[in-house]
């Protein structure tokens, strides 16, 4: 599950290890998740420690018992935190979280290894688990998905079409519902 929105996410501005709260929009939105969620029960709650991941899972009704795990905490940004897109590719034309990482902050080969740690964490676990962090991080976690054969998967655009998303993954439903 990724965090609801902050005052930077609104704004663009790339929020890695700054703990802002979120808006309370957001946390509107983020009491709906126990409805969407049907329900379902989990063995184990992981969160990342800022606080918009855990009020995330709090207001989700997810709070407890919940294990706050530092390696769920967002891509560390560095020198771009705080920073927006069209920012940073002022000062550097063409630059990409996913490629280029952070200078001051992490590199892309550090970023997967803390997934792959995540994913070890959660093999080792019995039963449902669920996550609260952010989205770059659960991007990269994404990245480790299979593809089930004879699924649908829906790709889109966000932010005016500079950043690709994923609408639909592994949808293996005969009737598509």
């Amino acid at each position: 599950m990724r965090h609801g929105e902050t005052a930077w996410s609104l704004t663009g501005q790339h929020t890695g290890c700054t703990d802002l709260p979120l808006t309370p929009r957001r946390e509107a939105q983020a009491r709906g998740l126990a409805a969407r969620l049907g329900g379902m029960s989990f063995t184990h709650v992981l969160s990342s420690p800022l606080q918009r991941a855990r009020r995330t899972g709090e207001l989700a009704g997810f709070g407890m018992p919940v294990v706050l795990h530092r390696e769920l905490v967002e891509w560390n940004y560095g020198d771009y935190e705080g920073r927006t897109l069209a920012e940073i590719q002022h000062v550097r034309p063409g630059w990409e979280l996913f490629r280029d990482g952070c200078p001051g902050g992490g590199s892309v080969a550090e970023i997967t290894e803390r997934v792959d740690r995540v994913i070890a964490r959660v093999r080792a676990l019995e039963g449902c688990v669920i996550l609260f962090s952010s989205g770059h991080l659960l991007r990269m976690l994404a990245a480790r998905l299979v593809l089930d054969p004879a699924s649908v998967c829906k790709l889109g655009y966000d932010h005016g079409r500079s950043e690709r998303v994923i609408r639909l993954w592994n949808d293996s439903r005969p009737d598509g519902d």
